[in-house]
């Protein structure tokens, strides 16, 4: 079987533009199947998806995530719809939620309703894309005037994914998007998490089987698997203690309740080792897979259990500086 592998894009840190046009060329050329650039506060996405469009040709281009915040619906496609144009067709629209400390203490804006914000940003986005005029009468957005997108887009409908983690924004996610990034869920509840979602858009009258679902965790493959697992629990334990309360209770609903607890007091203690080291082997192992690249049968396996658990999109990272060796990493994990 052969796999789809998404390869991300981090947001922290001052961008090395040559090692992005380098490494998604070098992406572009093994045939992974997607790059997917996120963005929080720190750089830009689209910036950087320009740079990534200009210089591949096949490989599909996305946002993990931007946020509903940040910007209007209205800009997004104004974004979305260029950027579709300068790749010929290979734009993914991700979208979500972010924090209430980010929406209210970067972007300014309230946070809530969220749910009811997202449906409204799919919907706008939506019609602008298909060229049709804007009238738009929402709970958040009221919108009369009948304004249209001033160029021909390239596609009339770009795939918008979200990122859900709380039952209505999944249910949200079921009925109207093309895709779910999950969020923090174990591999062992991967498989039910993504049927039950599956079955709400079945009731919703869609067809279960065309939207994509994204793997939440990564398959790492590096020579310091200890570091990777390291700056894993790191990332886990900071969404858990420091990102509001969305990822401590989805991670508390899916048996994690001790570890967060653990981490939420080492971050009180403003103890960020402590904080990481209270992320359990078990809690690590079920959100992510680490090899080194002359051992990948077991990293093999961990695609088969997430393909078999319903999901179509796989994330991966190689640490990799030779394009070679690279290549050889991809060709055998993609088979």
């Amino acid at each position: 079987m052969a796999y789809k592998l998404t390869m991300g894009i981090g947001w922290e840190g001052r961008p090395d533009f040559n090692g992005l046009i380098e490494r998604s060329k070098l992406m572009d050329e093994v045939g992974i199947h997607s790059i997917w650039l996120a963005e929080a506060w720190g750089h830009d996405a689209f910036t950087l998806l320009t740079l990534v469009a200009e210089h591949t040709k096949r490989i599909q281009i996305g946002t993990f995530i931007v946020n509903i915040y940040g910007r209007t619906p209205g800009a997004y496609a104004q974004h979305f719809g260029t950027l579709d144009i300068l790749s010929k067709g290979r734009m993914i629209i991700g979208l979500g939620t972010t924090s209430a400390n980010v929406a209210e203490h970067f972007h300014g804006v309230k946070f809530q309703p969220a749910v009811t914000r997202m449906r409204e940003y799919i919907d706008i986005i939506n019609m602008l894309m298909a060229g049709q005029p804007l009238r738009y009468e929402g709970k958040l957005f009221k919108l009369q005037r009948g304004f249209t997108l001033r160029f021909e887009t390239e596609r009339k409908h770009i795939p918008i994914f979200v990122g859900a983690m709380n039952p209505k924004s999944v249910e949200l996610t079921a009925q109207k998007a093309d895709g779910w990034f999950p969020v923090d869920i174990p591999l062992s509840q991967l498989g039910a998490a993504i049927s039950q979602f599956r079955e709400v858009a079945r009731t919703a009258g869609r067809d279960p089987a065309a939207i994509d679902v994204m793997t939440p965790g990564s398959v790492i493959i590096t020579r310091n698997v200890e570091r990777a697992k390291t700056a894993t629990a790191s990332g886990l334990a900071f969404y858990a203690g420091r990102m509001g309360t969305f990822y401590s209770t989805q991670l508390t609903r899916y048996g994690f309740g001790d570890e967060v607890k653990k981490i939420k007091q080492a971050w009180d203690a403003r103890d960020a080792k402590a904080a990481t080291a209270a992320v359990s082997p078990r809690m690590l192992n079920e959100m992510c897979y680490v090899a080194e690249p002359h051992d990948l049968g077991g990293a093999r396996e961990r695609l088969a259990a997430q393909e078999a658990a319903g999901a179509t999109l796989h994330r991966i990272e190689i640490v990799e500086r030779d394009p070679a060796a690279f290549a050889k990493i991809v060709e055998t994990l993609s088979k």
